[in-house]
C-alpha cells in the first residue's frame, strides 16, 4: 500500500511563513512528479506548484517569488516553502505524485492540510 503523508499546516498571520512537508511511503519504484495543489472554501482545486523528477519546477502565478518547492529523492519527500503568505492562500492543501510501481503507474493524493492565514 502506498501513501502520502501531509504535515506542516496551521494557522499564521499575514506575510508568515509555513513549509508543508509530504512523505511517499510503500512499494514505490520510482517518483516522476509531485507537487501541491489547494482547494479554498466555495473554490475549485488547483495546482499550486509542481516538481518534475529532474528538478524542474513550475508556479501558479499567484505565488511566484513567495513559495518554493523542492524534493528529496532519498526521502521521497516534497516540501512547500510558502514565504509572504497572504489571506487568499488559506485553503487545504493536498500533495500529489506521480508513482511508479512494481508492475503499474499509480497517482496518489495526500489527506489535505489545512492552512488559515489571517489579515
Amino acid at each position: 500500500q502506498v501513501q502520502l503523508v501531509e504535515s506542516g499546516g496551521g494557522w499564521v498571520q499575514a506575510g508568515g511563513s509555513l513549509r508543508l512537508s509530504c512523505a511517499a511511503s510503500g512499494s514505490i519504484v520510482s517518483i516522476n512528479n509531485m507537487g501541491w495543489y489547494r482547494q479554498a472554501p466555495g473554490k475549485q482545486r488547483e495546482v499550486v506548484a509542481y516538481i518534475s523528477n529532474d528538478g524542474t519546477t513550475h508556479y501558479v502565478d499567484s505565488v511566484k517569488g513567495r513559495f518554493t518547492i523542492s524534493r528529496d529523492g532519498v526521502k521521497n519527500t516534497v516540501y512547500l516553502e510558502m514565504n509572504s503568505l497572504k489571506p487568499e492562500d488559506t485553503a487545504v492543501y493536498y500533495c500529489n505524485a506521480d508513482l511508479e510501481l512494481m508492475y503499474r503507474y499509480l497517482e496518489v493524493w495526500g489527506q489535505g492540510t489545512l492552512v488559515t492565514v489571517s489579515s
